[in-house]
């Protein structure tokens, strides 16, 4: 039996990553953590994972520990961690274990600023369908899947969702350098994480690593619309196939929408082909695709009006949401709401990168609260600065939640106590300060 600890194990990731290894026979595993919310707080107690009590605790780092498991989320002078390293135990990060574990198979990695997810929920679908087998990790719950996170003894194939953030607080590399695929998918490139990667040069380079980390004789299925990437694969070493894609443009009709999607849509069904599927099987099964979780998710729909939620926050993926929903709905009035949540959308230097991204929205509302800068120790920006970087009149920003809440109220319902002919589209990589989106979004829609 194999003992497995996780440091900071109430992570998105990591705690799936708990799930998955702890379903395998075998193991064992624990973890530790200062803070556990839901839903991996629900996850973890009914696997019988979560901790007793929250915190650090040393004392339970023991030399009969076989390997710990490292999150993104500890400290490098985390007690346990410190622990550890004394005892000479074997540390993991999240991506060097997934590696480990997958080392033997033909892995599948979608990489990319914008559209992983989504890109990866695709894969991954078309193959369940057809019954192949494949180990994955993926950022986001996807229709017919029990968890994000899934290792066997008996699968083929590795499908990995590639983030190019760090590692862990011992390894500041990218996640997605340790991986190697055989088969990758390379999105576009728009700078973000600035506060990892100071400039765009850095940025793009590292990208240009994980070209350089493939396997040899690797696949490189890029979009053919970003000069980065083609410059990239220009570079590429000999023995690496480059593959570009643009937009499916097909006759197969599909559930999932804008051009972004049918750019990912492409990209997933050129990787699916590398390891055999036929682009008609493909399209076949790709059509009855809704979307992952959080990804142009519908959350209400009345008569005349509908609601949806998106993860977009950086400027590429706002802007290609916001244009999605623009296009799907040319007739109705497009109301988008944004919340700035990660460090680099609230750095004052990033902000410029966001002007035009909500240009096609009849009303745009950006939303960030104060303390939340305060607590990630960034400097103070205000709601003239926000305003002037999206650049665009149709913008107004808020820093009360329940001034942004009224103003939706107002511009949903208007005067006439009725719904117009409406599309809301919220959009965050956060919780709009503990909204509940599909909640607020039904009160809206239908009162």
């Amino acid at each position: 039996m194999k003992h497995l600890h996780f440091i900071a194990i109430g992570g998105a990731a990591m705690h799936n990553l708990a799930l998955a290894v702890a379903s395998k026979a075998g193991y064992k595993v624990t973890g530790s953590d200062d803070e556990i919310f839901d839903p991996a707080l629900s996850h973890l107690r009914e696997a019988g994972l979560l901790p007793e009590e929250m915190g650090w605790h040393p004392e339970r780092i023991t030399p009969d520990l076989d390997a710990i498991i490292l999150g993104m989320h500890a400290r490098e002078d985390n007690p346990e961690l410190v622990r550890a390293r004394e005892l000479g135990i074997k540390i993991y990060s999240f991506p060097e274990y997934l590696y480990e574990q997958t080392k033997d198979k033909i892995r599948i990695v979608v990489g990319g600023s914008h559209g992983k997810t989504t890109t990866t929920s695709m894969i991954l679908y078309v193959l369940n369908r057809l019954g192949i087998e494949a180990d994955y990790m993926v950022g986001a719950q996807i229709e017919g899947f029990e968890r994000m996170v899934r290792l066997s003894d008996t699968a083929k194939y590795a499908v990995f969702e590639g983030d190019e953030y760090l590692t862990s607080p011992l390894d500041l590399r990218s996640k997605f350098l340790w991986y190697h695929p055989h088969v990758a998918i390379l999105t576009g490139i728009a700078w973000d994480h600035i506060n990892v990667f100071p400039t765009f040069p850095q940025y793009v380079d590292t990208f240009r690593k994980f070209v350089d980390s493939f396997e040899p004789d690797g696949s490189f299925i890029y979009y053919q619309g970003d000069e980065n990437l083609k410059a990239i694969a220009e570079g590429a070493r000999k023995d690496i196939t480059c593959i570009p894609y643009d937009a499916y443009e097909g006759n197969v009709p599909m559930q999932v929408f804008g051009r972004h999607n049918m750019q990912n849509l492409q990209a997933a069904m050129l990787a699916c082909h590398c390891i055999g599927v036929a682009p008609d099987d493909f399209y076949r099964e790709i059509s009855t695709f809704t979307g992952a979780s959080n990804r142009l998710e519908k959350i209400c729909e009345t008569e005349n009006a509908v609601a949806y939620k998106d993860f977009a926050h950086s400027p590429s993926k706002l802007k290609a949401t916001v244009n999605a929903v623009r296009e799907r709905y040319p007739n109705k009035k497009l109301i988008a709401c944004m919340e700035l949540h990660t460090f680099s959308s609230l750095m004052a230097d990033f902000l410029p990168q966001y002007k035009g991204c909500m240009a096609e929205a009849d009303v745009a509302y950006v939303y960030f609260n104060p303390k939340v800068i305060e607590h990630k120790q960034l400097t103070p920006i205000t709601a003239d600065e926000v305003r002037a970087a999206f650049g665009t009149k149709n913008v107004e920003v808020f820093t009360s939640c329940e001034d942004l809440q009224a103003a939706l109220r107002a511009e949903v319902r208007g005067e006439r106590l009725e719904v117009r002919e409406t599309a809301l589209l919220m959009m965050s990589s956060g919780t709009f300060d503990g909204i509940n989106v599909k909640q607020f979004a039904e009160e809206l829609l239908h009162k």
